[in-house]
C-alpha cells in the first residue's frame, strides 16, 4: 500500500444536514497545511461512482464524513471502524448514482477491485453526525452546523494518529 489516505465528504448539499460530510471536507481543507504528506481531501458529495474509482488508484486509508443516522441526539459524532463492512452489496441492491451509501460505495469498489486486482483501503473510518432534518433545502441545521469543528479535529487527530501506525498495526479510537 501506498500510504496515502484519502477524506472524503459525502452528502447531498440540497438535502439539509445530508450535507455534513461535504461541509466538514471543505472546513477541513482550510486546514491543508495540518495534514500529514499523503493525506487528500475531496468532496465527493453525491458521486459515489466516481470516489470508487477512484480509490483504485490506492489508498492505504480511507476517511468517509457523512450524516449518519443512529437513533442519538442531532449533532452526535461517531467514528466507526468501516474496515470489515462492504464486501458485497446487500441481494437486489440497485445502484443509483446519485443515493450511493458508503455501504453501496464500498460494495461497489470491492467489485472493482475483484476484477481489475486492486487493494481497496486497508483501513476505512466513518466520521458521521446524527442528522436533525433531511428534507429538501440548503444548509445544515443548528446541531449538525455545531458539530462541524468537532468532526474537523477528529478527522485531523485520526489522520494524525493513522500516519503515526506503523503499516502492520492497529489503530484503536
Amino acid at each position: 500500500m501506498s500510504g496515502r489516505t484519502l477524506v472524503a465528504g459525502i452528502g447531498n448539499v440540497f438535502l439539509g444536514d445530508d450535507g455534513f460530510g461535504v461541509e466538514a471536507v471543505r472546513r477541513l481543507a482550510e486546514h491543508a497545511g495540518k495534514l500529514p504528506e499523503g493525506v487528500e481531501t475531496a468532496d465527493v458529495g453525491v458521486r459515489g461512482v466516481h470516489l470508487a474509482y477512484r480509490l483504485l488508484d490506492g489508498y492505504d486509508t480511507l476517511v468517509l464524513v457523512d450524516a449518519t443516522a443512529r437513533g442519538g441526539e442531532p449533532g452526535t459524532l461517531y467514528l466507526i471502524d468501516a474496515t470489515a463492512t462492504g464486501d458485497a452489496a446487500p441481494p437486489g441492491t440497485v445502484l443509483d448514482a446519485h443515493r450511493m451509501t458508503p455501504d453501496t460505495v464500498l460494495a461497489l469498489l470491492g467489485t472493482l477491485c475483484a476484477g481489475t486486482g486492486a487493494a481497496p483501503p486497508r483501513r476505512i473510518w466513518v466520521v458521521g453526525c446524527e442528522p436533525a432534518c433531511l428534507d429538501e433545502g440548503i444548509g445544515l441545521s443548528p446541531q449538525a452546523a455545531a458539530a462541524v469543528p468537532e468532526a474537523v479535529r477528529t478527522v485531523l487527530d485520526l489522520v494524525h494518529r493513522t500516519h503515526e501506525q506503523t503499516p502492520d498495526s492497529d489503530l484503536v479510537p
